[in-house]
């Protein structure tokens, strides 16, 4: 730990647990302190990646956990073990200037670098996911003839990026000579103004219509980019007729993008579109402990199903829980238990006010469609109770912890065929009615506790 004192780390860490939020990552488990001299804090990141990671987003986190910690200006830079190896054997370099030195690989211009633990058998399906990951995998077996174009939809952190990796990695296993480009919309539309600034136009053509498989991230961005929106346009339409595979993801439905051009919005549409929901509580619970697994970390059964009813959001936040317990139990050198875990997430007493009941989507379905709770329990089919009735169990499966039994038992004692037949048909339902996705948002934005 160099010549840091444990304990001012220690406190540096409880602070980054307590105010982290999203910007953790599991990694983080494995930042360590070099030194603090002449107001530096040197941390030690695991690789490049890393460190351009916490560069962006977490330096002010750790600066403001330091400066805290100690009550003086301190100032934090994220060094590789390469870095520190170097600085150790030149001491004449100062480490702060060292910090900026560009490395090796950093630059992002050519995409997003594959990361091998973004697998699909590291991917935790359930009712929110199954469609996107078995289109994927479909995709993966048979590039260009299954579904082309594949668009995968859904809210930041749910496993749109895993799901393209994986994807993309499997190809790549399979197919070891395809040109596989996988990038961000943002490097697209950057390498797009580039092309034209430059007068290079045609290479950046031959670079993307020569793919055998294009994968972009975050589709959405091509909003308001009208120039790019055209150019891409082209693209498509040259890849689509080569049957090269196309993989999009998006934080949106294709029509839902605003300023994105119809004849785009169609080509999106012409393959197949999957929504992927938030997971639910099962599904939470299965991610939590493969997670752990995965990076060896033993966690109590309590402290799963803790974790798994506290983070109901995403996945990448389940993720970011895990690391804040572990780095918790690291630094206090306790064991990881219900009592820690509850310390790092912020207590179990406002968890729990946190869930969502049955009743809830009982009280905000009935006020939205006018129908009684009786209606709704009885064995009436019409379709202005069977719809509502399929609504509330489609949200009872995604927002609640409750099994199917429980929930078909709140609806007249229905059984668990009926509760997976109404989450089955609003789900394909909210795919093609964006009336009915803006109606399920608004109900979840009702009954979710503040």
């Amino acid at each position: 730990m160099g010549n840091v004192d444990r304990s001012l780390w220690q406190k540096i860490i409880q602070r980054v647990v307590a105010e982290g939020g999203n910007i953790i990552r599991p990694w983080f488990t494995q930042l360590e302190p070099i030194a603090m001299e002449q107001g530096l804090l040197e941390i030690q990141v695991p690789g490049l990646s890393e460190q351009q990671y916490c560069r962006r987003h977490a330096t002010r986190l750790f600066t403001e956990a330091a400066q805290e910690a100690t009550g003086r200006l301190v100032g934090v830079c994220f060094l590789t073990r390469a870095e520190q190896d170097q600085e150790l054997a030149s001491r004449n370099v100062p480490v702060a200037s060292m910090s900026t030195i560009p490395q090796a690989g950093a630059d992002e211009d050519d995409g997003i670098r594959l990361n091998d633990d973004y697998r699909f058998d590291m991917f935790v399906t359930g009712p929110c996911n199954r469609l996107g990951h078995a289109a994927c995998v479909a995709v993966s077996e048979t590039p260009g003839k299954t579904y082309n174009p594949l668009y995968i939809h859904g809210s930041a952190g749910l496993g749109k990026t895993h799901l393209l990796q994986a994807t993309c990695l499997q190809i790549a296993d399979k197919m070891p000579g395809a040109n596989i480009c996988f990038l961000s919309c943002e490097t697209f539309v950057n390498h797009f103004i580039g092309a034209v600034e430059h007068g290079k136009l045609h290479e950046f053509r031959y670079r993307y219509r020569h793919a055998d498989i294009l994968a972009i991230d975050d589709i959405q961005f091509l909003a308001a980019h009208e120039q790019t929106q055209d150019e891409f346009f082209h693209t498509f339409n040259t890849l689509y007729q080569s049957q090269k595979q196309i993989i999009l993801s998006s934080d949106r439905g294709p029509g839902q993008i605003p300023d994105l051009e119809e004849r785009l919005v169609s080509r999106f549409n012409w393959g197949l579109v999957a929504r992927i929901d938030r997971p639910c509580y099962e599904t939470r619970v299965a991610i939590v402990r493969k997670k752990a697994r995965l990076r060896n970390i033993d966690l109590p059964e309590d402290v799963v199903c803790f974790i798994a009813g506290t983070i109901d959001s995403n996945t990448r936040e389940l993720e970011g829980a895990i690391a804040k317990v572990t780095m918790l139990a690291q630094v206090t050198e306790r064991p990881v238990d219900l009592a820690l875990s509850e310390e790092a997430l912020g207590g179990s007493t406002t968890a729990r006010q946190r869930e969502i009941t049955i009743e809830d989507i009982l009280n905000a379905v009935t006020s939205r469609f006018s129908v009684r709770l009786a209606d709704l329990q009885s064995r009436k089919r019409s379709r202005s109770i069977a719809f509502p009735r399929q609504i509330c169990m489609y949200l009872a499966r995604s927002l609640t912890r409750h099994s199917l039994e429980e929930i078909g038992g709140y609806f007249g004692g229905r059984d668990h065929t009926t509760v997976l037949h109404a989450n089955r048909t609003i789900a394909s339902l909210r795919e093609k009615d964006p009336q009915l996705q803006a109606t399920l948002d608004l109900i979840t934005q009702e009954i979710q506790p503040a």
